[in-house]
């Protein structure tokens, strides 16, 4: 959850999940993950509608649906800093948020995201926006938990 004693025009998200944090990087740089949590509880974001250029100066774009009415979300952020497995930050230019998430191993396959937005607009300040995003990192969690699932039930050949 966002963290009460951040300046005004910042927040911050703090989750633990459970999977490796090569794993938890990976997904937020690849297409065929991104589309299994990208975007809150009620969108969808198809696999054709997002683009990763994971590199500095590359460009993140995603177009999030609205199961119920088809309504259309896009975004476009420029990546700052990729460096992997510990930090992604990028910046979106339409709003000016900037975000930095920093991974970090907790051990015994536990990684812990902070999540850091700065330069955050009011309306996403407001406690239904938080609580979607809060869906969203809800979603990551089932679709990395389904991952830890599939790599226990069919491990690697010795």
């Amino acid at each position: 959850m966002t963290d009460p004693t951040s300046p005004a025009r910042e927040l911050v998200f703090t989750r633990i999940f459970d999977a490796p944090r090569e794993l938890v990087f990976r997904c937020l740089l690849e297409p065929e993950h991104l589309t299994h949590f990208w975007g809150p509880l009620g969108v969808t974001t198809p696999l054709e509608h997002i683009t990763v250029d994971a590199r500095p100066g590359g460009v993140f774009e995603t177009v999030m649906v609205n199961d119920s009415d088809g309504s259309q979300y896009p975004t476009r952020a420029v990546y700052l800093e990729i460096l992997e497995p510990e930090r992604l930050v990028w910046t979106e230019p339409a709003t000016g948020v900037t975000t930095t998430s920093t991974f970090t191993d907790l051990g015994d396959s536990r990684t812990e995201i902070q999540i850091l937005q700065t330069n955050v607009p009011e309306a996403f300040r407001r406690p239904e926006a938080q609580a979607g995003f809060s869906t969203s990192l809800d979603r990551f969690a089932a679709h990395l938990a389904v991952l830890s699932s599939g790599a226990r039930s069919n491990p690697e050949p010795t």
